[in-house]
């Protein structure tokens, strides 16, 4: 029986608010995450619920509201919401994660100021830009300068650069995930997609029954770096040669300068267009392009989720009791926890 027609016999049996969103979840794409130190951040709509285990073992939650940059109806159009909805992710997710931290430690330091916030994201996105921007374009003028590429102006070099920046993004998340904290959050990242997958199939949501669900998700933000990556690599491609036919500094370091630029420039429309095929190949349910689509993610994120431990699932249950409020539903059922003061 698909599970269309059980969730039709469900409603047919109740008419609890429960049954009719244990039916439409598999209809919304609204609850997403991210883990943290210790925890699980989810968001559903405005409200953003987070879920973290103590040192001594008791899991508590929270609730904050959402920060927006996209509440102007011109941001939510296609095509203008990647980016902010990229920025404002950002803000969210460092947010969150320095919350977890200080509770994951029993740390009593203060949340992060707007002004320290600020910075923090400043930062975040200026050393991505360095690694997978800046000094893939570096080594490319370096293998140019060997002889085993051609100018910038040519196709060869801007395949060296995407070879260059897709190994250093793989070889980057390989090598973190070395880290014995970073595992962990591996171990949670798995967690939340199981919480998601037992959420959206309309199965009853506990620690137990989530642990047969998949810890691979298709929405996952490992997939969208990737989009975001495999973008980059073919506009780079047509547009800095198109550039170059157009206006060639005579200046080298000029030149590279110049074109660096130009690539962080299209970091904007990038991000947007890999925003919107993510949300394309989401609607496409189980065709054959879809599955194209999110191959190469799906085989990603074996390396940026693990296999979570009961514990871990405990907390991702919580975050998404929590998230679903402010009257949760009864299929989720959550382990006992407390309120984060």
């Amino acid at each position: 029986m698909n599970h269309n027609s059980s969730c039709n016999n469900e409603q047919n049996q109740t008419t609890s608010s429960d049954s009719t969103l244990k039916c439409n979840a598999t209809e919304s794409l609204a609850v997403g995450g991210q883990a943290l130190m210790e925890g699980i951040m989810l968001r559903h709509g405005s409200r953003l619920a987070l879920a973290v285990r103590k040192p001594n073992g008791e899991i508590i939650s929270k609730v904050i509201p959402w920060y927006s940059l996209t509440s102007s109806p011109l941001l939510k159009k296609p095509f203008l919401r990647g980016f902010p909805t990229l920025v404002e992710t950002l803000i969210n997710g460092i947010r969150a994660l320095n919350m977890s931290a200080t509770v994951a430690v029993e740390d009593d330091a203060q949340e992060l100021t707007p002004w320290h916030l600020a910075l923090t994201l400043i930062i975040s996105i200026g050393m991505a830009l360095l690694l997978f921007v800046v000094i893939p374009h570096v080594l490319t003028i370096g293998i140019n300068n060997a002889g085993l590429s051609s100018g910038v102006e040519n196709l060869s070099f801007h395949i060296w650069d995407g070879l260059f920046k897709m190994s250093m993004f793989v070889g980057y998340i390989a090598a973190i995930s070395f880290v014995p904290d970073i595992r962990r959050v591996f171990q949670f990242h798995g967690a939340e997609h199981k919480i998601i997958n037992a959420y959206e199939t309309g199965a009853n949501v506990t620690a137990a029954s989530a642990a047969n669900f998949s810890r691979l998700h298709p929405r996952c933000g490992t997939t969208f770096l990737l989009f975001v990556i495999s973008i980059s690599i073919l506009l780079h491609v047509i547009f800095v040669p198109s550039l170059m036919h157009f206006w060639t500094p005579e200046n080298a370091i000029l030149k590279h300068s110049v074109i660096i630029l130009v690539k962080l420039i299209l970091i904007v429309p990038i991000s947007s267009c890999a925003y919107e095929l993510i949300r394309f190949a989401a609607k496409m349910n189980n065709s054959l392009l879809t599955k194209i689509l999110q191959a190469p993610g799906l085989l990603l994120q074996k390396m940026t989720t693990k296999e979570p431990d009961q514990s871990q699932l405990e907390v991702a249950v919580v975050a998404l009791y929590e998230v679903l409020g402010p009257i949760p539903p009864n299929f989720v059922t959550p382990p006992a926890y407390s309120n984060w003061e």
